[in-house]
């Protein structure tokens, strides 16, 4: 995927999609991290002091003004690229939103960020650049001085909470099946706590195992992780016993992390 970065420039303008406005662009998710596979997507963000027009764009909507991003797809170089186009007055907006005074104002999680919006702030921290150095160091800061942090584990903690009481309540009940559904969600909300902890950002379960091996000592080792990721020590004779044993991690993590 190195080439396909170093060669984004080149690409944008010859396909006509490089603004004159452009403050910043740089490649984000697997191709930036290193994680790509044969299939994966060349996702570029390209930022923009005015709004970009072009007959190629797909309004992506955004809770913001305007509110929409311009997308463009296409193939070259053997891959698929997408490219978004965010307007300087966006992102100031979508930064707004994670300030500590909002924050304290009104803590309510869920609905605070879209998927859209938590992507950005997201694969921002560990982005490819292409252009625009200063600007991107600059709102790498706000971000790690932001609430961000604090929001997306606030989520991850109460989420990982609700899903463990429904585990108790359902072994309790003698509903194990729907028990060990309810733990393994539970578990992934934790792990989730876990690597926001740390400032693994990047949604999606797909790369969660990447994630782990790169937050170094946490609550649990990746080896530990793993075992109840694939649920190795699962046994359908007494499935109960892996239930509880995921309820007490799910608490302990919960008892551990600080938001």
């Amino acid at each position: 995927m190195k080439e396909h970065i170093a060669a984004c420039p080149d690409v944008l303008r010859d396909e006509d999609l490089m603004p004159e406005d452009a403050v910043a662009v740089f490649v984000v998710g697997s191709a930036a991290r290193g994680w790509a596979h044969a299939t994966s997507d060349i996702d570029v963000v390209v930022i923009t002091s005015s709004p970009f027009v072009n007959e190629r764009t797909q309004p992506l909507v955004v809770p913001l003004s305007p509110p929409a991003l311009p997308v463009v797809a296409f193939s070259r170089m053997g891959k698929r690229w997408e490219v978004k186009y965010w307007e300087e007055a966006q992102v100031d907006q979508l930064f707004s939103k994670v300030t500590w005074e909002a924050f304290e104002q009104d803590e309510t999680v869920g609905d605070r960020l879209s998927e859209v919006e938590e992507l950005f702030l997201g694969r921002l921290m560990s982005c490819a650049v292409i252009s625009g150095d200063e600007w991107i160091v600059s709102r790498q800061r706000e971000v790690s001085d932001s609430a961000f942090r604090s929001l997306l584990l606030m989520r991850a903690l109460t989420e990982a909470d609700e899903a463990t009481e429904t585990a108790v309540g359902q072994i309790t009940a003698g509903d194990v099946e729907c028990a060990v559904l309810s733990a393994r969600e539970a578990f992934g909300w934790a792990v989730e706590a876990i690597l926001v902890d740390q400032r693994q950002y990047d949604a999606g379960v797909k790369w969660r195992p990447r994630r782990f091996s790169l937050v170094g000592p946490t609550l649990l080792t990746f080896e530990e992780y793993w075992a109840i990721e694939t649920m190795r020590d699962f046994d359908p004779a007494t499935p109960e016993l892996w239930v509880q044993r995921v309820i007490d991690i799910c608490k302990m993590v919960s008892m551990e992390i600080e938001v």
